[in-house]
């Protein structure tokens, strides 16, 4: 091979990554914007084949209907070792704990992965390849509890640009980055700021990530666990032959708590999901009859924020 043939393919491989995505499930219409969004098209070959393989593997999940009808209902679950007790209780003090889960009571057990409902039907394959070599092939019962419930954990970088005096740029290679909220800050919790007056107050846009914990939602009824965070990590413990994973579960009892903790797609429609004979699973990405690989340019989280400032005086 020519080196200038060696120089453009390393070129290709650093624009681009691999997605798999789950076909089969609705809506097709989600797979077919994607793709044509970010699919890289001489390599995803035409629309026609790919509408396809999605409508086999809609046939195909309803031979599981019949075949695995309430697989999901089994799932199974083991109390955490005494051996990890200690790294949960710490787990649970963090502030950031408490933070993402403030509306629910919530148990940490080992799960079994596979029997996992999904709501996701897509992953970054170059994303869970980057989590398998970072975990390691053999990791032993604290690092997997780290690698699943992280805390203190470094996160991607993050590249901040100002437009203009107004308007900043705020992007990164992360899927999980993403504004959190506005919050108004005293003076004495600013540092290293060299002011010209006295602060009367700051006015403060957080950005960031998630606590990124591995978790799951179980509907009381049906005992069935729904991965509600976590699917890159556990899609790679999975390709590294881990069958259960440390997980904090949140139990629902009634549906309207869904509302509560839930992503919008389970709580419009919950049935699907907790009721149906053989919902999404996880294990469904590594069945090559519903899974695919699809060629993607890569592309960066952005997130722009912009402010106002009106002066003006009003009436007490």
């Amino acid at each position: 091979m020519q080196i200038r043939e060696i120089e453009e393919r390393r070129l290709r491989d650093a624009s681009c990554q691999e997605e798999r995505w789950l076909l089969g499930q609705p809506p097709l219409r989600k797979l077919i914007d994607f793709v044509d969004d970010v699919g890289i098209t001489e390599a995803n070959g035409n629309r026609c084949a790919l509408i396809d393989a999605w409508r086999a593997a809609n046939d195909y999940y309803e031979w599981l209907e019949q075949q695995e009808a309430r697989i999901a209902d089994a799932v199974e679950r083991v109390p955490l070792d005494a051996a990890l007790e200690g790294m949960a209780a710490v787990l649970k003090a963090d502030p950031r704990y408490g933070r993402t889960f403030n509306s629910l009571p919530t148990r940490i057990e080992m799960v079994e992965l596979d029997r996992l409902v999904v709501c996701q039907n897509h992953v970054s394959q170059t994303f869970v390849e980057d989590l398998k070599a970072r975990l390691g092939t053999h990791p032993d019962p604290v690092a997997l509890f780290r690698f699943c419930l992280p805390v203190g954990e470094y996160s991607a970088p993050v590249q901040i640009r100002n437009v203009d005096s107004k308007r900043f740029i705020f992007q990164s290679e992360s899927t999980d980055f993403r504004f959190h909220e506005a919050l108004v800050l005293r003076a004495e919790q600013v540092r290293d700021y060299n002011t010209f007056g006295e602060i009367a107050g700051v006015l403060g846009l957080v950005l960031g990530f998630s606590s990124n914990f591995l978790n799951a939602i179980c509907d009381d009824d049906s005992h069935r666990l729904l991965l509600h965070n976590g699917y890159h990590r556990a899609c790679a413990l999975r390709e590294l032959g881990i069958t259960h994973a440390p997980c904090v579960i949140q139990t629902v009892t009634r549906r309207d708590e869904l509302d509560l903790i839930a992503k919008p797609i389970v709580a419009r429609d919950p049935g699907y999901f907790f009721n149906a004979p053989r919902p999404p699973l996880l294990k469904d990405f590594w069945d090559a009859r519903i899974s695919t690989l699809l060629p993607v340019k890569r592309m960066r989280r952005t997130i722009e924020v912009s402010f106002e400032i009106r002066d003006y005086f009003m009436q007490e």
